[in-house]
Parts: C-alpha cells; sequence; structure tokens
C-alpha cells in the first residue's frame, strides 16, 4: 500500500471502479443534503466566514508534516470546519478544496474523488462535530474538545478507507492489517491536526466568539434546555 493511501488521500486505482462509483454516489447524496442543510445555516456572517476557512484548510493541507519515515500527513480540516462554520457548511467547504486538489494539483485520484469525499468531508466532519456538541455539553472547554474531537476525526476518517478497501481493494492483505496500518500513523496525524484545530479556534473564539458555529449552537441548547 503506498504513502498516498497513508496520508489519507487516495489515489486512481486503489479501489476498483464499481465500489468507486458506488461511493461516489453516496458522497453526491450526503453533500446534496448538505447543500440543503446548509441554506438555513448560510447568512451575512456565515458565508464569508466559510470562504476564509476553505482558503484556510486549502492552504495548510499543502503543508505535508513527516509522521513516519516516509509518510508525512496534513490538516484534514473537518473538524475545524464544523467547529467554525457547523457541520453542513463544514461538510462543504472541505468537500470544494478536495475537488480543486484533485482536479488541478492531482492529489487525490478524481476517480477516488467520492473516496476521499466521504472519508474526509463526510465522515471527519460529522465525527468531529458530533463529538464537540457532547464535550461542550459536558463543560469542556473549547480548546479540549477541539483537540479531542479532531484526533478521534481523522482516525474514525482513516477508518472509512478500511470498509472501502474491504469492498474493493486492489492488493491483498487482511482487513486487520490494513486497520493497524490506517490507524497507528492517523493517530500521529490527528494529534498534529488536533493541535493546530485547537490554536486556530481558541484565536477565533478568543477574538470573536460570535464567529464560532459550535459556541452559539451549544449556547443556545444550554439556554433551551
Amino acid at each position: 500500500m503506498n504513502n498516498h493511501v497513508v496520508a489519507m488521500h487516495i489515489s486512481n486505482g486503489i479501489i476498483d471502479g464499481p465500489v468507486s462509483g458506488i461511493y461516489a454516489a453516496i458522497a453526491a447524496a450526503a453533500i446534496a443534503v448538505c447543500v440543503l442543510r446548509a441554506r438555513a445555516d448560510l447568512d451575512d456572517r456565515l458565508a464569508p466566514m466559510a470562504g476564509l476557512v476553505a482558503a484556510f484548510i486549502f492552504a495548510v493541507q499543502m503543508l505535508n508534516f513527516p509522521v513516519l519515515p516516509g509518510v508525512s500527513g496534513h490538516l484534514l480540516g473537518g473538524t475545524l470546519a464544523a467547529i467554525l462554520v457547523g457541520p453542513w457548511v463544514g461538510a462543504l467547504c472541505v468537500t470544494v478544496v478536495l475537488v480543486v486538489q484533485a482536479l488541478v494539483f492531482a492529489d487525490g485520484g478524481v476517480t477516488a474523488l467520492g473516496l476521499n469525499v466521504t472519508n474526509m468531508a463526510v465522515i471527519g466532519t460529522s465525527v468531529g462535530y458530533l463529538l464537540v456538541v457532547v464535550l461542550l455539553r459536558a463543560r469542556v472547554p473549547l480548546v479540549w474538545a477541539a483537540f479531542v474531537a479532531s484526533v478521534a476525526g481523522v482516525v474514525i476518517a482513516s477508518q472509512g478507507f478500511v470498509l472501502q478497501y474491504a469492498f474493493g481493494g486492489a492488493e491483498t492483505p487482511s482487513i486487520g492489517e490494513v486497520a493497524a496500518l490506517m490507524a497507528g500513523p492517523h493517530v500521529l496525524i490527528g494529534i498534529g491536526e488536533g493541535l493546530i484545530t485547537a490554536v486556530t479556534v481558541s484565536a477565533v473564539a478568543k477574538a470573536r466568539p460570535d464567529l464560532v458555529y459550535a459556541l452559539r449552537t451549544s449556547r443556545r441548547e444550554l439556554v433551551t434546555v
């Protein structure tokens, strides 16, 4: 298995055509739901923030940091986007970044775009946001919630590939080996992402807490309760 897989972006040919097509349909359906739900969230405050978040994720994803010999990682951005602009808009931000990377920079295969969107934009964002909501309700400080959710989101997103590989992998190692190979480096990648996310979200929250979607939502829910 090559380093493109370990670093999360799946290349062309890693997963066979039929399974890639199925996941393309899954990703398209999920993104369509996000588009519909995002309309309710987008306003004069959130729209420009979404653009900034997408630009930030794109820029940081271009910067790789070493994880293991021959393996590098980068920010996936799902949890960061979800905290700042919400899960629906956040998934769209990550999707836009993935599409541009695949079409313009050949980072992640075009035929694997549905696989990558499912893992990073859908799974990573939703897991990160759900965990942040749970932790904030438990009175965990935002900076720690962002860190923990980022690590979990990256690791669980990487395991989404394991399921895809089980259905249509081009090689034949055991699924247990694939899961371990993906989990180990992505714990380290997740820690790096967690630190970046925690620092970024903390800085925004201190300067403009009204721009942090997760804080606004959690406060409304607490008032309701």
